[in-house]
C-alpha cells in the first residue's frame, strides 16, 4: 500500500488557494506494462536508450495513487502487446457529455490502438464516434469552459477541428505548434480551471508555453486568455506544461521549478509528480491521463 507523506512546504498552498475549489475527475489510465522506446515518432524518443519498464510502473502508479487520494476515480483499459504507447492514453479519444470521439493516428505505429479504446467507450456506455479526419484525441484537443482549443502542425490536421467542433457543437479555437518538441498541444497548454470567464474573456485558467505556438497563435492566447500563466522555455522542456489540474491542485513535474512557483503564486497546489521515465517516450502526466465527461 502506498504512503503519501504531507506536503512539504514548496507545495502548500498559496494566499490564493482558499477560492480554488477542486472538481470531481473521472479519468482513463492504462498501466505502462509493455513500455519501452522500439520506434522514434517523436523526438524524445531514442531506441537506442535503454528504458526500465519496472521503473515506469513504479513512476505511473503513483500518478494513479495520487489521483485516488485527492478523491478522483480512475478507470483501466487493459494494455495491449505490442503497443508500448497505450499508456498515454489522452491520445486515445476525446470525451465530452458522454459522447466519445474515437481517434485516426498520423503515425502507423500507433495505429493499433484505435479500436481498443473505441471499444473500451462503447463497453462503458460511451456513444461513440468513430473519426474521419486525422487527429489524436486530447493530445490535441483541450476544453477550457465551453470551447474547445485544438492543437495542429505535427499530428492532428486542421480539418479535424471542423469534425470536432461538428461532434460536440462546441466553438473551436485553433492553435499552431511550430517546435516538434511539443508536438501535441497537452505538451504546451495546461487547463488549469474548467470556469470560463465573463464576457468571452478567460480568466487565469490555462498556462501556456508561448514559444511553442506561431505568430498567430500567441496572439489568439494573449487576446482570449490575457491572465495566463506564461510559462518559461526551461519548464516546458521538462513538460512541464504536460498536467491534470482539478481546478486547485495541479499534478505537476517536479523539475519544473519556476512553473510550481508561478502556480503557487495563482493560489493552486502544484502536487509534484516524476514520470521521467515515460518522458523517454514523450509523454507525461496529461499524456497518461484521459478525462471520461459523462
Amino acid at each position: 500500500m502506498s504512503t503519501h507523506p504531507t506536503l512539504p512546504q514548496t507545495q502548500q498552498p498559496g494566499p490564493e488557494a482558499a477560492e480554488r475549489i477542486a472538481q470531481h475527475r473521472r479519468y482513463l489510465m492504462c498501466r505502462p506494462e509493455h513500455f519501452t522506446v522500439s520506434y522514434r515518432i517523436n523526438p524524445w524518443m531514442e531506441p537506442a536508450r535503454p528504458t526500465d519498464t519496472a521503473k515506469a510502473l513504479r513512476q505511473w502508479q503513483e500518478l494513479h495513487d495520487t489521483y485516488l487520494r485527492l478523491g478522483h476515480e480512475v478507470e483501466l483499459i487493459d494494455p495491449v502487446p505490442g503497443l508500448p504507447d497505450m499508456v498515454y492514453t489522452a491520445n486515445g479519444g476525446f470525451i465530452i457529455d458522454g459522447r466519445a470521439l474515437g481517434v485516426r493516428f498520423r503515425v502507423p505505429e500507433r495505429r493499433g490502438e484505435e479500436r481498443p479504446f473505441m471499444d473500451w467507450f462503447a463497453a462503458h456506455g460511451f456513444e461513440v464516434i468513430e473519426p474521419v479526419e486525422v487527429q489524436e484525441g486530447e493530445g490535441d484537443f483541450l476544453l477550457v469552459g465551453d470551447t474547445i482549443l485544438a492543437g495542429t502542425g505535427f499530428r492532428s490536421v486542421g480539418d479535424s477541428h471542423r469534425e470536432v467542433a461538428d461532434v460536440f457543437g462546441r466553438e473551436v479555437v485553433s492553435l499552431r505548434l511550430i517546435d516538434p518538441r511539443f508536438y501535441h498541444l497537452d505538451t504546451a497548454i495546461a487547463v488549469l480551471d474548467p470556469v470560463q470567464g465573463h464576457s468571452g474573456v478567460d480568466r487565469a485558467n490555462i498556462a501556456y508555453l508561448p514559444t511553442a505556438f506561431d505568430d498567430h497563435s500567441r496572439a489568439v492566447l494573449a487576446e482570449r486568455f490575457p491572465d495566463a500563466i506564461a510559462v518559461s522555455d526551461e519548464d516546458g522542456a521538462v513538460f512541464g506544461l504536460n498536467t491534470a489540474s482539478d481546478g486547485r491542485n495541479v499534478i505537476v513535474s517536479p523539475r519544473a521549478v519556476g512553473f510550481i512557483g508561478q502556480l503557487r503564486d495563482r493560489g493552486y497546489i502544484p502536487v509534484p509528480v516524476d514520470l521521467s521515465e515515460l518522458l523517454l517516450g514523450g509523454g507525461g502526466i496529461k499524456c497518461c491521463t484521459l478525462e471520461l465527461r459523462g
